[in-house]
């Protein structure tokens, strides 16, 4: 059943996956997940007025300690790019939701922070998200299949630990934040 499952693809892959029951699976699950995650987007901007990114940051920040983080750390957890950081950063700051803050270790870079503005935003965000995630996914997959899929992305989090490890453009991004060894 489980083999049959996988070597279904839906109606629109591509003939070459059809013989391919991994990499059907693989489009299946970019499908769901892309799926999921734009409803989670929709049900967090009708809920809170932000957008998705709004969230990323502002739950970022909510966790970091004192509510505070160098732009460059954001800008690495969040594997964006510093253009795409700086205008969100814009933006939300002109919202009254962050701040940004000279960082007291590097004076050429600078800290982002949330206003009380943006931890009400930030917990309200995050409050909706999970009774998303709990109404979606926790409640269809239940607890072995979520078992599974905690233990799968673990896998891929290790795994992909290791590519950053090997590839010289991380090791440089890891060396300018935390001062590693290239």
């Amino acid at each position: 059943m489980t083999e049959q499952r996988l070597a279904s693809p839906s109606p629109t892959e591509p003939d070459a996956c059809r013989r391919q029951p991994e990499v059907a699976a693989w489009l299946r699950h970019t499908t769901a997940h892309g799926q999921l995650a734009a409803h989670l987007a929709r049900e967090l901007t009708r809920a809170t007025g932000l957008s998705e990114a709004d969230h990323q940051v502002l739950d970022a920040l909510l966790d970091a300690p004192g509510t505070r983080l160098r732009a460059l750390e954001l800008r690495y957890a969040l594997q964006w790019e510093k253009s795409r950081l700086s205008h969100q950063v814009a933006r939300m700051s002109a919202r009254g939701l962050i701040e940004r803050v000279a960082c007291t270790e590097d004076a050429r870079g600078w800290d982002l922070s949330l206003t009380a503005t943006g931890r009400e935003a930030a917990t309200r965000a995050r409050a909706v998200r999970e009774e998303s995630v709990r109404r979606l996914v926790v409640t269809t997959l239940g607890p072995e299949r979520l078992a599974l899929l905690a233990e799968a992305a673990d896998l891929l989090t290790e795994r992909l630990e290791r590519a950053a490890q090997e590839d010289p453009d991380c090791r440089a991004a890891r060396s300018e934040i935390y001062g590693e060894e290239k």
